[in-house]
């Protein structure tokens, strides 16, 4: 069985109307948490708009509930339109036993791994809180189109504060870029210039695979890129 983990970034009104589509499909699991667009605050005060309220969303998905659930966003939430959110599919490679596996779908079939070379992925920045913009903008600069920020803690894990005196226990921000794989390598060099591990602002930078995305509009195939080659969802 092919498992994906869905991340969903959309406005806090459109959270219900997401979370009706995740439930129709059939999946068994989600977590909902708060989150802010990256939106400059100079772009802000120019226009008079507030800081964007948004919600990130995650749930585990097969493949057809992935399929099911692209599809609807498409039709029902028009999120390959840009400025309805963003709609991610990240491939998980193993989960750990059948009662996890059942807790997650439902199902005890086991089955392959999602193929993980992908045009898409997601870029993770986890440093010092307060510094999201300065690695939003560091980003934009090598070509990022935005982020989602999210405010997290630590659990206090020590090792980091052997290398660069990181530490993971302070209050930290989280930023979610989705990026081209073309595109990847300069942008995370770039964020880990401005704010890597010798700056102040502690960050570290790594991507995952996605095989799937919705709400991206900035190259050429102007489609929903799928392991299939597809679109459509």
């Amino acid at each position: 069985m092919e498992l994906y983990q869905l991340i969903a970034v959309v406005d806090r009104e459109m959270e219900p109307r997401l979370e009706a589509v995740l439930h129709d499909a059939g999946t068994a699991v989600g977590l909902s948490q708060p989150a802010e667009g990256t939106a400059g605050q100079a772009l802000l005060q120019r226009y008079g708009l507030p800081k964007t309220e948004k919600r990130i969303v995650l749930t585990i998905a097969d493949r057809a509930q992935k399929r099911a659930i692209f599809r609807d966003a498409r039709k029902l939430l028009y999120m390959d339109i840009p400025g309805n959110g963003i709609l991610a599919a990240v491939p998980i490679k193993a989960v750990a036993g059948r009662q996890t596996l059942a807790f997650l779908t439902d199902s005890e079939i086991k089955g392959g791994t999602p193929p993980m070379d992908f045009e898409y992925e997601l870029i993770v920045v986890v440093l010092n809180e307060g510094y999201a913009d300065l690695a939003m903008d560091a980003a934009r600069e090598a070509g990022a189109g935005g982020g989602t920020v999210l405010h997290a803690k630590g659990t206090g894990g020590r090792r980091g504060e052997r290398f660069y005196n990181v530490r993971f226990a302070d209050e930290k921000d989280m930023l979610y870029i989705v990026a081209h794989k073309s595109e990847k390598a300069e942008i995370m060099r770039a964020v880990n210039q401005k704010a890597g591990p010798e700056t102040e602002a502690r960050g570290v930078c790594f991507s995952l695979p996605i095989s799937s995305v919705l709400g991206l509009r900035s190259r050429a195939t102007d489609e929903l890129i799928d392991e299939n080659g597809a679109s459509g969802g």
